[in-house]
């Protein structure tokens, strides 16, 4: 993952939780640099690591950071620069979810290397729509509550969200009812 997830993680910790608690984090996950470089490749066994040790440092569960973190990701990307690009997607919350693959391909222009998930959607009505997660990455679907939690606080919307398919052996993608 590039450098730019990592320092994300940072930041929610250290405004969230404060400076000593990343301190930790970052001890145990065996990170000795001050920063992350945002355009720089870390292994993604350090991001996985981070949350855990975020999980073990903070007391919760790993998929409630990964969730907080989702939130958190989408307000984080504006500020760190890509506010434009975010714009780009589309002027509604279901513009966004239907641009997210042409999001993030945009994204790979800048990040050479970067393997992105891929999202579709389908059954839309009036106040939902289903939204498919697919990624080589596995263990990340909280974090996808967490980006639609702040994708919809970013259009001034509440978003109710239920994991209603699993990926497994079976099924490809998960899937994610969203209501509104």
């Amino acid at each position: 993952m590039y450098g730019l997830v990592n320092k994300a993680i940072q930041d929610l910790v250290t405004e969230k939780f404060g400076e000593e608690k990343w301190v930790e984090i970052k001890k145990l996950s065996g990170f000795q640099d001050d920063f992350f470089v945002g355009l720089q490749s870390y292994p993604d066994d350090l991001t996985y690591t981070l949350v855990k040790n975020a999980s073990k440092v903070l007391g919760a569960d790993a998929s409630v950071v990964l969730e907080l973190f989702g939130e958190y990701w989408i307000l984080y990307t504006a500020e760190e620069g890509y506010g434009d690009m975010l714009e780009l997607a589309g002027d509604s919350f279901v513009d966004f979810l239907n641009n997210l693959d042409m999001l993030h391909n945009r994204v790979a222009g800048i990040m050479p290397g970067l393997i992105p998930p891929q999202f579709s959607t389908r059954n839309e009505k009036t106040n939902s729509i289903e939204l498919e997660y697919r990624s080589m990455r596995e263990g990340l679907s909280p974090m996808v509550v967490g980006l639609i939690r702040g994708l919809g606080k970013r259009f001034q919307l509440t978003c109710k969200i239920e994991h209603i398919q699993q990926k497994n052996d079976v099924n490809d993608c998960h899937v994610f009812k969203i209501d509104w």
